[in-house]
């Protein structure tokens, strides 16, 4: 379910994997995505760390400082409020930040809020030389407090390298 993952935080009830569009929830906009990340009642964090290297790319591509995107999706229930977060660093060889993106938390209510699934996206570029790793991170948690799984449901997660 988490393979890959790292869990930085795991509040409550911890994460869970549901279907789309699950209970008070939204359709997905791609209907080759049919399960999602959902969090709980405290703050739920996990990270990935994308080694380039061994992805197969070479220093002199990565020196070269391609654009890197990221993408990522997020939603709320029609029932619960919800808080989401991301965090994304390019690292170098001893996991230094070379360049970070961590916008505002963003909260979502179903009372005055459109919490459909929602996406946000991010380019590097201009970061100098010496990339060799990607953190990725990003969860949350519900703000009502609900026992269960209530949080904010995330998706469709990805990085592109131009090179």
């Amino acid at each position: 379910m988490l393979e890959f993952w790292e869990l930085t935080e795991n509040g409550g009830s911890q994460w869970q994997v549901e279907y789309m569009p699950g209970d008070c929830g939204y359709d997905f906009c791609n209907d080759e995505v049919n399960k999602y990340f959902t969090t709980s009642f405290e703050l739920c964090l996990k990270r990935q760390v994308i080694d380039l290297l061994a992805e197969g790319y070479t220093p002199e591509q990565l020196d070269g400082q391609p654009n890197v995107t990221v993408e990522d999706w997020y939603s709320g229930r029609s029932d619960c409020g919800c808080t989401y977060q991301i965090t994304v660093c390019l690292l170098d060889e001893n996991k230094e930040v070379l360049q970070e993106f961590k916008p505002d938390a963003v909260t979502l209510d179903p009372e005055c809020d459109n919490c459909s699934w929602q996406q946000v996206t991010h380019t590097f570029s201009d970061y100098g030389p010496g990339l060799r790793y990607i953190s990725f991170e990003h969860g949350g948690q519900d703000t009502k407090y609900w026992d269960g799984w209530f949080g904010v449901r995330v998706t469709g997660s990805s990085v592109t390298i131009d090179v």
